[in-house]
């Protein structure tokens, strides 16, 4: 049975679907109403809260604390200032992924790291040699996701920090209406956001004041469905959809690359002494990986097209489809698959993330991806497009920066 995270008193209360499911071990709500667009239309207009305790949370700390996590993950953290967070994803010997995730400085020798799948095991496989300690700090942090255009606004008066002048993906230890905590510019919408990390007897009431605080505003809270949405649109990968961890593959060709998976601007293989590092130069020197990462645009009038051949109107979920697609060349050979696909209600498009031979990977490209409208399997035409889809300004502005620049 689904544990309950720390704010389930919470958002149980206001959960008037009833439409649950397991992350990580936990209960989490996939829409708060019977669908998820009054959710979608707040992070990208006003503001939307959700509850991502289930996060795995570790703890590292010691002397050679950087020195073990630049070993084990893609990224230098000797490089990470204090109060910066990086993101990154970690290999298997092999070059496979096995996660991704972030990592963050809190100052004195001490990091925080975040996954989608546990790994205290993995990381204490590799810590002979190194000066370290790490802590699973899972059920010891409660964690808010506040995200949208107003969520400064929102957040402001509440906590201690400047967050006109917090950065993207900066950190900052700080007060959270009046409770101890941290904040991280972070999130996975791809807009203006933060998550708010505290201890789990004061996360109701941090949601609580959280919640107040943005009535003027137009806060709602948010459950996974309307996230996975503006995901998408971000551009953003999702482990075990757009690309499986290595350790749950059960053949050999389930298992990505950071090439393969889209995360290749998370590496540097100048840099020696990472797990991984060796096979994927082995690789690039063998002619690279043969998987592309892309973003497709499927026609919409050949999607009204093929819904008038049914004398149906076109029907889209209002949630995102995590189901691999094929996708075929002109030619009609099969190049790859669609891991993830949705309707964007505010770019008026729908938008797909795929993996397709390297060939086929160039923007521009026509490709064909199947769709089903009643039971018969047809094709639309899909274009390879620039991602991210949907990149706003206020994601990465920060308000001080400009004053400064002003001056």
């Amino acid at each position: 049975m689904p544990r309950q995270t720390p704010l389930h008193p919470r958002t149980s209360a206001l959960c008037a679907s009833y439409a649950w499911k397991e992350w990580a071990g936990y209960a989490a709500i996939c829409n708060f109403d019977a669908h998820s667009e009054r959710e979608y239309f707040a992070f990208r207009h006003t503001a939307g809260m959700i509850d991502v305790s289930p996060l795995y949370k570790y703890d590292v700390r010691g002397k050679d604390a950087a020195a073990f996590l630049s070993h084990v993950w893609s990224r230098d953290v000797g490089k990470l200032k204090p109060g910066r967070v990086y993101y990154g994803v970690m290999c298997n010997d092999d070059g496979h992924c096995l996660d991704d995730g972030t990592i963050a400085n809190l100052g004195q020798g001490r990091y925080r790291v975040t996954s989608s799948e546990p790994w205290l095991g993995w990381f204490s496989r590799h810590t002979r040699g190194f000066d370290v300690t790490i802590e699973d700090e899972t059920d010891r942090l409660a964690a808010v996701s506040l995200q949208g255009p107003r969520a400064r606004a929102i957040l402001q008066p509440l906590v201690e920090a400047d967050l006109d002048a917090l950065s993207f993906f900066g950190v900052v230890t700080t007060t959270l209406a009046g409770r101890p905590g941290w904040i991280t510019r972070t999130g996975y919408t791809g807009d203006l956001g933060y998550e708010l990390w505290m201890a789990p007897e004061d996360a109701c009431p941090v949601w609580d004041a959280v919640l107040a605080s943005g009535q003027d505003h137009g806060i709602q809270p948010a459950g996974l469905d309307a996230m996975d949405v503006t995901r998408i649109e971000a551009g953003f990968v999702l482990q075990g959809v757009d690309y499986v961890s290595a350790k749950n593959c059960i053949t050999e060709s389930l298992k990505s690359t950071p090439d393969d998976a889209g995360l290749a601007w998370t590496v540097n293989l100048d840099r020696a002494g990472w797990i991984g590092r060796d096979a994927l130069l082995r690789e690039r020197d063998q002619g690279g990986s043969k998987w592309q990462l892309v973003g497709l645009e499927l026609s919409w009038p050949e999607l009204e097209a093929l819904y008038d051949s049914y004398k149906l109107p076109p029907h889209l979920a209002p949630s995102a489809c995590r189901l691999a697609v094929p996708v075929y060349s002109d030619s009609g050979k099969q190049v790859g698959q669609s891991t993830s696909s949705t309707w964007s209600p505010t770019l008026k498009r729908y938008l797909a993330l795929a993996q397709v031979y390297r060939p086929y990977g160039a923007v521009g490209t026509k490709l064909q991806i199947e769709h089903t409208p009643e039971f018969e399997r047809r094709r639309v035409t899909a274009t390879v497009v620039d991602k991210p889809f949907y990149n706003p300004p206020q994601k990465t502005f920060t308000p001080a920066k400009a004053k400064k620049g002003a001056a």
